[in-house]
This record gives C-alpha cells, sequence and structure tokens, in this order.
C-alpha cells in the first residue's frame, strides 16, 4: 500500500469525525464565492444596459449598486463564517490526534523507549501534530476555498463568453505541472529537514538532562560543535527547499497571470474596439474573473510547503500510533494479593538472542525479604523489570500468590506493588502531592504518617512551607538523601503488598542510611520486598540473599549461611568491609 496514500486517508478519518461542520462551512462558502463572483456581473450590467444609453432614470443603477454592496457585506461575512468554522475544526481534529498519540504512548512497551531518545518522543507529541494542525488550519482551508473559486470563475467566464473561455483552460494544466515539478524537489528537503529538528531536539534534552557532566568533562564545545552540525545541515535543507519554492510559487504564477491578462487585452480588446464583436461590459467583468484566477493559485502554492511538512510529520506520528501496544486497563476491582512471588526457570534476553537472565528459580513468601546482589550487569534489574511487567520472559513463569502474571493486567499486576529506583524522580508540584500522586485515597494524615515512618517528616516540617513546599522537575532542591526518602514514603503511602527497592540506598548518607533501615523493618512487616543492594551491609537481615552472576543464581542463602560458605558473597563482603576500613582509617 501507498504509505502517503495511507497517510491521507488516516487524515481524512480525523477530518471525517467533523463532517457536518466542515460540510456547513463549505456551504457557507459557496455562498461566499457566489457573492463574490456576482460583483462584476453587476458593474457589466450597469455599464452595458444603463451608463451606455444616456437617462436620467437613476432609480435601475442605485438598485444594481445598493445589491452589489449588499454581496460585498454578504460575502465578508460568509468568508469569516467559513473561516471561524474550519480553523476550529481544525483545532478540534489535532487535540483529538494529540490525545491520541499521548494515550497511545501509554500502551507501548517499555522496550520502545530504551532505544528512543526522549526529545524524539516528545517532538512527535508537540512539533509534528503542529505541522499536521498547519494542515487542516490552512491548506485544508485555503485549497477548499481556493478550488471553489476556480470553479466558480470558469463558470462565470464562460457564461460571459465560450470564446474567451477557451483560451484560459490552458493554465490548469500548467499550473498542475509546475505543481508536480515544486512538489518532486521540495520533498526530500522537508524530510531532512524535519528530521534534524527531531534530532535537534533530542539533544537539547539530553545535554539539558546530562549537563552537570557536560560541565565536569569539559565538553560543551564538543556538544555546541555536535548541535551546530545538525542545525547547518537543517539550515542548508531549508534554504533549497525556499529556492525551489520562489522560482515556483509567486514568481511563475505573477508571470505567467500577467502575460495572458496582457494578451486578452491586446488580442480580444484590439478586436472589441475594431469590430465590436464583444461589448465593453463583457471585456471588463472578463478582465476582472480571469485577474481573480491567479489569487486562487497562489495561495495553493503557498500552502503547498505546509502540506509536505504536514505529510511528513503525520507519516512519523502514525509510525508511533502503529506499533503494537496494550490497553490501560481499569483496575480498580483488582484484589490485594498476599504477595507470594515466585519465578520457575526463567530465561529472558532484551534482544531475544542473548539472554542475560537463564534459568532463574526462586520463591519469595509472604513478608519475606529476598535480596539480590552481584555484579553489574548479572541480571538484577532485569528480574525486578520482569516481575513489574515491563518485559515478558521468554521461557519459564512468574506468578504472585499461583498467578502467572501474563493472565494479570499490567494496571493490576503493579497496583499493588511499590518500587523505590536508585535515582529518585520528583514531578514539579509540592511534597504532598509527590507522595500521593493526586491519589483520592491517600489523606494528607497518611502522606505525614508515610514521611513519619521512614523517617523524612523531620526535615519536610523545617522546611518553610512543609508539605506545602514546592519543588522544581527532578527535585533539584532537595538533596539526593532527601529525595529518596521521599520516594521511600510514595511507596508506603500507596501500602503495597510487594515493595522493591532497586539499589535504593545506593545514593544515601550513613545517617540516612541508618533512618532507613529502621523504617525498613516497620514498614516491611507483612509485605514481600525484593531487594536490589549493592551496599551489602543493607541486607543482613534478609529472609534469602540470591547471589547472581551472568545471569545465574549461583548461591542463595542468609548472610550467615553464605559468609560461611565463603564464595562469592564472602569474598564480596570482605572487599566492602575493606574499603570502609581503609575510608575509616
Amino acid at each position: 500500500m501507498n504509505p502517503k496514500r495511507s497517510t491521507a486517508r488516516r487524515l481524512l478519518a480525523y477530518a471525517l469525525v467533523y463532517k457536518y461542520r466542515i460540510l456547513g462551512a463549505m456551504i457557507v462558502l459557496c455562498c461566499a464565492v457566489g457573492a463574490e463572483l456576482g460583483g462584476p456581473y453587476i458593474i457589466k450590467t450597469i455599464i452595458d444596459k444603463h451608463l451606455s444609453v444616456r437617462t436620467d432614470d437613476m432609480a435601475p443603477v442605485l438598485t444594481l449598486l445598493a445589491l452589489y454592496i449588499g454581496l460585498l457585506i454578504l460575502a465578508g461575512f460568509s468568508n469569516f463564517t467559513q473561516s471561524y468554522i474550519l480553523q476550529s475544526t481544525a483545532l478540534r481534529i489535532i487535540k483529538n490526534m494529540r490525545m491520541d498519540i499521548m494515550r497511545h504512548i501509554q500502551r507501548i512497551p517499555l522496550r520502545y523507549f530504551d532505544n528512543t531518545p526522549v526529545g524524539q518522543v516528545v517532538s512527535r507529541v508537540a512539533n509534528d501534530t503542529e505541522a499536521i494542525r498547519d494542515l487542516f488550519m490552512s491548506f485544508m482551508a485555503t485549497f477548499v476555498v481556493s478550488l471553489i473559486q476556480l470553479a466558480g470563475i470558469f463558470v462565470a467566464l464562460f457564461i460571459l463568453d465560450a470564446r474567451l473561455a477557451l483560451y484560459t483552460l490552458v493554465l490548469p494544466p500548467l499550473f498542475a505541472l509546475i505543481m508536480y515539478v515544486h512538489l518532486k524537489y521540495s520533498q526530500k528537503y522537508i524530510t531532512i529537514m524535519r528530521a534534524r529538528l527531531s534530532d535537534m531536539n533530542a539533544m537539547i534534552n539530553e545535554s539539558i538532562a546530562v549537563m552537570p557532566i557536560i560541565q565536569a568533562f569539559r565538553r560543551e564545545k564538543v556538544t555546541l560543535a555536535e548541535f551546530t552540525q545538525l542545525n547547518e545541515d537543517r539550515y542548508v535543507n531549508q534554504v533549497k527547499q525556499f529556492r525551489v519554492f520562489s522560482l515556483s510559487s509567486r514568481n511563475i504564477v505573477g508571470t505567467i497571470g500577467g502575460l495572458v491578462t496582457a494578451f486578452v487585452i491586446y488580442y480580444f480588446g484590439r478586436a472589441s474596439i475594431e469590430n465590436a464583436a464583444i461589448t465593453f461590459g463583457v471585456f471588463y467583468a472578463f478582465i476582472d474573473y480571469l485577474g481573480r484566477v491567479f489569487n486562487p493559485i497562489i495561495g495553493i502554492f503557498d500552502q503547498l510547503t505546509n502540506a509536505q511538512r504536514a505529510f511528513v510529520s503525520a507519516d512519523k506520528v502514525f509510525a508511533i500510533m502503529d506499533m503494537e501496544g496494550k490497553d490501560v486497563e481499569d483496575a480498580d476491582q483488582a484484589t490485594r494479593p498476599e504477595g507470594a512471588v515466585k519465578f520457575e526457570n526463567v530465561t529472558f534476553a532484551y534482544n531475544g538472542e542473548d539472554n542475560v537472565l537463564k534459568g532463574i528459580t526462586f520463591e519469595a513468601s509472604k513478608g519475606e525479604t529476598v535480596a539480590l546482589v552481584g555484579h553489574t550487569g548479572s541480571g538484577k534489574s532485569s528480574i525486578i523489570n520482569l516481575l513489574l511487567g515491563f518485559y515478558e520472559p521468554g521461557e519459564g513463569k512468574i506468578t504472585i500468590d499461583g498467578t502467572d502474571i501474563s493472565s494479570l493486567s499490567k494496571q493490576a499486576l503493579r497496583k499493588h506493588m511499590g518500587i523505590v529506583l536508585q535515582d529518585p524522580y520528583l514531578f514539579a508540584g509540592d511534597i504532598k502531592f509527590n507522595v500521593s500522586l493526586y491519589n483520592e485515597d491517600i489523606s494528607l494524615d497518611r502522606v505525614k504518617k508515610a514521611l513519619a515512618d521512614v523517617g523524612a517528616a523531620s526535615f519536610v516540617e523545617q522546611l518553610p512551607k512543609g508539605y506545602d513546599e514546592q519543588v522544581v522537575e527532578r527535585g533539584s532542591t532537595l538533596s539526593s538523601g532527601q529525595r529518596q526518602l521521599i520516594s521511600f514514603a510514595r511507596a508506603l503511602a500507596f501500602d503495597p503488598s510487594i515493595l522493591i527497592l532497586d539499589e535504593a540506598t545506593a545514593s544515601i548518607d550513613s545517617e540516612t542510611e541508618g533512618l532507613i533501615q529502621r523504617a525498613l523493618k516497620v514498614v516491611s512487616e507483612g509485605r514481600t520486598t525484593l531487594v536490589i543492594a549493592h551496599r551489602l551491609s543493607t541486607i543482613r537481615d534478609a529472609n534469602q540473599i540470591l547471589v547472581l552472576h551472568r545471569g545465574e543464581i549461583v548461591e542463595r542463602g542468609t548472610h550467615d549461611q553464605l559468609m560461611a560458605l565463603e564464595g562469592r558473597y564472602y569474598k564480596m563482603y570482605q572487599l566492602q568491609k575493606g574499603e570502609k576500613a581503609s575510608v575509616s582509617a
């Protein structure tokens, strides 16, 4: 299937949602065009029937002039009405499209975001939908208006003089050929321009996110050079596109229009004077209508660039919307699980080939704490990602209370899970919002209790506005330890039956670590807790410790059992203990 045709069909489907509004605008537009085209015919009638014959009776002339003024007023009102209807309809169409893509992004598997820069996704939702808006608001209105105007003008020309009108039929094929050449040569430039804009957005987003790293390693000039190259490439292609536009739009249309008008005036004007072949009124009206032919053509040319940009953007938007996703289901009726987690011979690969997990089997009963330890890349986070349903295992089965999680909706699966990441994320808003996330079931008292349980209430209450203290995006106004404590409180406020701590104590100082250790003993009561830890001192009380190496569980047991075994865990613990002793000394 032709992708362009598919894109056009899908854009048309969005427009047909408001087909009655568009149809109403077309009817009003026809009224406007009829009123505009009736003016020259009235002037022609005045010239031929009244001004050419001497008479003192001015009543017919005044009547025609009043009719002419009335047509002008009707045309103005009709043009305003059709423009308002079309443009407001275009805004509604784009609002629906933007909501559709945002809704679909929530359904796309996490794997897509692992391989796609954030800036590109932002560009699809923000920039590309705005480009499509220009198609509906500008091109659609201009194109439809121009076609109706052209049709009306040619009808009027044939009514005036069919012989004269036949000569003007050469214009539509000529302009169609010019438009084809214009579209052919400017398409590739517009495609490159949109791609570079997306790349620039992705780079800007990445640069802002890692600005401390860029400045710390003195990469400002290199980053600027990379951005300059993208910007320069977009500029060069934009200049080329404008060159094509300048050569094939107003200049060539204006030139052809001037030549055709001059020929008609010279040839038929002389004939009308010498042979009285046509009346002066007909000749005036014909020149007036002929001059109106070129304005709609110029309007279409002016909007061709917007149309091409919109189609390129629509291809990218629909490419995301065509990605397979899973519906966001209602999980309000999901029953709270006991929290018994079981992995049965689970194997998993991110790329479908190289397994990062191999035959993982373990069980965490209700209320138990299971710790996952191992060097970077051993598969700890992959186990958590599978449990949360971000990815599906290649082989094996994961169950909660004996129910295969693949049979549950993702929302029901995660409803009673709480997670704290190594890099805590705080949203722009106040502290109580960052704990409750606008969940109506979480009251302010519950927020305060969660903060108190993790030992965060003391520093929160010392802030100028307390629980109403505003934090900027990512919580950069707070220390890393304070952000982590709020992240802990967020997980606990939702009262999960399964609590996941993904290296949650890695960026916390020793004093804060002590607070969290005491809080965890309280909040993990009755909950299944899975802990990924680099600080082995934080998991000494775990019911079970799983030591992973290259995607396999090589050791398992309690802290004392693994220390007695003197294997990989023993060496890791001794290494950390030695490092701490060295730092202390």
